[in-house]
């Protein structure tokens, strides 16, 4: 063979290079999923978004809630027996308050138990589907965050505060419209999560930790780690397995032009003190 076959097969390898070194990470996730289920005899279910934009021809995306994720969901519960165990591993910045709604409501009427675990971060629509299932396994470090439902680009709780420090006259009607909406979406969101929590809890302290929730007291990314997820009586614990922790790293991030983080990926060891 001449020099210009070789190019044009070292081309065809980089072409098809990034493809089967996808289809290889898919097939590692498949083999990690089923040696979880086999190990734990429950179906695992995950729903992954990274939340950090990616770059496509300039403009940039980014992964979340949305309804064709309720779809599969839904789909994956409808093909588990009712009295087989879920664990679901949560990875989500949150995401349409209908798909979430809807995988909330679908894992809690699961009859088997359904224990959802959370490496990470699971924010949002993500800690509303938390909130359904039985038990709640965070690293020591991941958080949840408030429901408070969004309107656009505000949350529903910031235009009712506009509204309400003005008379009707110095309100337009657009923004009166939004109000209306907000007041009607948190409502509805304050109704789902009071259902969910009254699981774990008395009704009255449903209510007022719903309320907490999805009012808007704090920023809608407000962090809310394991430890104040305990004092607010949510069903938390800590002792998230290695194999969770390790099937995520099987969902890299899509790679960026520069990075911000480096370190060598081995484990490091204190030296024993010389004698």
């Amino acid at each position: 063979m001449d020099i210009s076959q070789y190019f044009w097969i070292a081309i065809v390898i980089m072409a098809l290079q990034p493809v089967l070194a996808r289809r290889v990470l898919e097939l590692r996730r498949m083999s990690m999923i089923d040696k979880l289920q086999k190990a734990r005899g429950s179906r695992v279910i995950l729903l992954v978004h990274r939340q950090e934009a990616m770059k496509f021809f300039g403009i940039p995306l980014m992964r979340y809630i949305d309804v064709q994720d309720s779809e599969e969901v839904l789909r994956a519960i409808r093909m588990t027996d009712d009295d087989m165990p879920l664990d679901i591993v949560l990875h989500t910045p949150g995401g349409l308050v209908l798909a979430a709604m809807q995988i909330a409501r679908a894992v809690e009427a699961h009859p088997g138990k359904v224990t959802v675990f959370v490496p990470h971060h699971a924010m949002s629509g993500g800690t509303l589907i938390a909130l359904a299932g039985d038990r709640i396994v965070m690293s020591p470090h991941a958080v949840l965050g408030p429901v408070d439902p969004q309107v656009g680009q505000y949350p529903a709780a910031s235009i009712l505060e506009v509204v309400e420090a003005k008379t009707p006259a110095e309100v337009d009607d657009e923004t009166l419209i939004l109000a209306d909406v907000g007041r009607k979406a948190m409502a509805q969101v304050h109704r789902t999560v009071a259902g969910l929590l009254a699981r774990h809890m008395a009704p009255e302290r449903a209510e007022e930790l719903a309320r907490l929730l999805a009012s808007g007291t704090w920023t809608h990314d407000y962090p809310i780690a394991a430890d104040e997820a305990q004092a607010m009586g949510l069903p938390v614990t800590t002792d998230l397995p290695e194999d969770i922790l390790t099937l995520l790293t099987l969902y890299p991030q899509p790679v960026r032009q520069m990075g911000g983080v480096e370190y060598l990926p081995v484990p490091r060891r204190m030296p024993p003190p010389k004698p």
